[in-house]
């Protein structure tokens, strides 16, 4: 039997979730302002109401049943949802999926820190167990220019209270945010950040100007030019060397890099900057512009 269900626009999801069955329980995002990001602009964010979503699990649970190992909740920044939507979604996916092990989302700082402990403890405690924070880069001016919507101290923060309650976070850091002028502050800041939020996985993308969006514009004007290739590897080379995990695996095998690498840090840091050193003088192949995406 086919599974086909109500989907509105483009999906986006983490690699990591190329296998999980994907929940769109909102559509689009609910700060949609970052000028690098064109995903969910053509949507106006709205929380699907609970009846269809959690129609839409059972429908799948039907199908799919003892295949689910993940749920990937969508779209932008799913974890805004009341507690009166997450229970019903969490206890359901478990009850449809009896093989599920994993229920993960995006989320902004700030989705996470409009939560009490006790709200963000009951989403533990329900299956909520991965969270995919994507602060772009750790300096402050960066940040304020691509209109992230969070702080360095506010991703800290949020990060330690996902910790406290059991969660595990995945960082996710974007080349080139802080274009020439900012390139490295924004890899050094970077690297301190992911230090500072200890994630237990942590992923970089690169940058990619889209026409349409606001940074497109920006660049027009000269208001943001994005580092070369080589420029955009070495600011990899400084977060991998002077960020300091307690122990994350680490990818950047997102199609937007140039050069897809893993292993954990601390443990494969030299190997992994052997490896980009390697890329930096040309012995390596990088991926072609044709072959990279969103």
């Amino acid at each position: 039997m086919r599974l086909s269900l109500p989907y509105e626009g483009q999906i986006y999801r983490p690699p990591s979730e190329a296998d999980a069955f994907i929940l769109q329980a909102t559509v689009g995002c609910s700060h949609n302002l970052c000028v690098y990001c064109d995903m969910y602009r053509s949507k106006s964010f709205r929380v699907r109401k609970l009846d269809e979503t959690l129609a839409m699990l059972r429908k799948a649970g039907k199908i799919l049943g003892s295949q689910v190992e993940k749920v990937f909740v969508a779209d932008g920044d799913a974890l805004v949802m009341d507690l009166d939507h997450w229970v019903p979604i969490l206890e359901t996916a478990h009850e449809v999926f009896p093989r599920l092990r994993r229920v993960s989302c995006y989320a902004m700082a700030s989705n996470v820190l409009e939560k009490t402990d006790e709200e963000l403890q009951t989403l533990r405690d329900k299956g909520l167990s991965l969270l995919y924070i994507g602060p772009e880069s750790g300096d402050p001016e960066t940040l304020r220019r691509i209109v992230k919507g969070g702080t360095y101290e506010e991703h800290v923060e949020a990060a330690q209270r996902a910790h406290a309650v059991g969660m595990e976070i995945s960082v996710i850091a974007l080349l080139g945010a802080g274009g020439i002028a900012r390139s490295t502050e924004h890899a050094e800041a970077t690297a301190r950040l992911v230090t500072d939020m200890d994630p237990e996985y942590f992923a970089a993308l690169t940058l990619t100007v889209v026409p349409g969006t606001p940074m497109e514009r920006m660049e027009a004007k000269g208001k943001f030019e994005l580092p070369d290739i080589l420029a955009l590897l070495g600011e990899l080379r400084t977060i991998v060397a002077e960020a300091r995990p307690t122990n994350a695996l680490f990818r950047t095998n997102h199609a937007s890099n140039y050069l897809p690498i893993g292993g954990r840090l601390p443990r494969d840091r030299d190997s992994i900057l052997e490896v980009l050193d390697a890329a930096l003088s040309g012995e390596i192949p990088l991926r072609p512009e044709w072959s990279r995406g969103l």
